[in-house]
C-alpha cells in the first residue's frame, strides 16, 4: 500500500522522482569500515531524509516517490511527504525503480521521471532544478556520480521508458543504452553520492544537511569521524 503525502507543498514543476532504498540495516555496506552496525543504518536514513527534503524543495520536481521495504524508513519519509512504494523483495535495485517509475506513471500518465540516489545528502535543491531542466532536453539523460563511474539521476521524457542500469560502472552502461550524459558545471551536490567514509567527509566539506549534519556529529564522531 502507497501512503503519505505525496507531492509538494507548492508544486510549481512537473517531474516525479523515484528514489530507492534498501532496508537500512544493509544499506550503505561499503561504510561498514567507518561505521559500525548501529551508526551506518542511522546514516543512510538520514541521507535519506536529507535527499528527499532536498528533492521536495527543488522548485522543478512535483512529487517524490521512495521505493522501500523497510518501515523505519517508510514512516519517517513518508512523514516528510514522499510517497512510499513498496518494494518487491529481493527484485533488485533496476527492478525496484522500473516498478517506481511505473507507479508514478499511474497516477500521472504523462509525468517526466528521473531517478534519484538516496544517499546525496549535500544535495541543494538549485542544482538539482539546474540538472532537471538539462535532462529535459533529451528523451532520456542522467547525470554522472562524482568518481565519474556511476550514475546518481537519470531521466526520462513523457511517454518514454526509464530503463535503468545501476550498479558499478553504471554511467558506461546508460551510455550504451542511448541516454545523454549531463555535462554541467557548478552541479557537485547532485553527484556526490556516499559509499564510503571518504565520499562521507567529501559530502561534510561540500555541506551536507541537517540530519547529516546532526548524525555525522554524534553518531560517526564517536566511531572515529568515518575514517578509513
Amino acid at each position: 500500500m502507497e501512503g503519505g503525502p505525496a507531492t509538494n507543498a507548492d508544486p510549481t514543476g512537473s517531474w516525479s522522482l523515484v528514489v530507492p532504498l534498501k532496508p537500512l540495516v544493509r544499506a550503505k555496506s561499503r561504510l561498514a569500515g567507518a561505521a559500525g552496525p548501529l551508526v551506518r543504518p542511522r546514516l543512510a536514513l538520514a541521507f535519506a531524509q536529507d535527499t528527499v527534503a532536498a528533492a521536495l524543495a527543488c522548485p522543478a520536481v512535483r512529487d517524490v516517490s521512495v521505493v522501500t521495504d523497510d518501515p523505519v524508513a517508510a514512516l519517517t519519509l513518508g512523514a516528510l511527504g514522499a510517497r512510499i512504494v513498496p518494494d518487491a523483495p529481493a527484485a533488485g535495485l533496476n527492478a525496484a525503480l522500473a516498478y517506481g517509475a511505473r507507479a508514478v506513471r499511474l497516477r500521472r500518465p504523462g509525468a517526466p521521471v528521473a531517478t534519484l540516489n538516496a544517499d546525496l545528502p549535500a544535495l541543494r535543491p538549485g542544482e538539482l532544478s539546474r540538472v532537471l531542466a538539462a535532462a529535459s532536453e533529451f528523451p532520456r539523460a542522467f547525470l554522472a556520480d562524482a568518481a565519474e563511474i556511476g550514475t546518481t539521476l537519470l531521466a526520462a521524457a513523457p511517454g518514454v521508458e526509464l530503463r535503468p542500469a545501476f550498479g558499478g560502472a553504471s554511467r558506461r552502461r546508460h551510455l550504451l543504452s542511448g541516454a545523454v550524459e549531463i555535462q554541467l558545471d557548478g552541479v557537485g551536490s547532485v553527484r556526490r553520492d556516499v559509499d564510503t567514509g571518504d565520499d562521507l567527509r567529501a559530502a561534510v566539506e561540500l555541506g551536507v544537511g541537517p540530519r547529516t549534519a546532526e548524525r555525522w556529529a554524534v553518531d560517526a564522531g564517536a566511531a572515529g569521524g568515518a575514517g578509513g
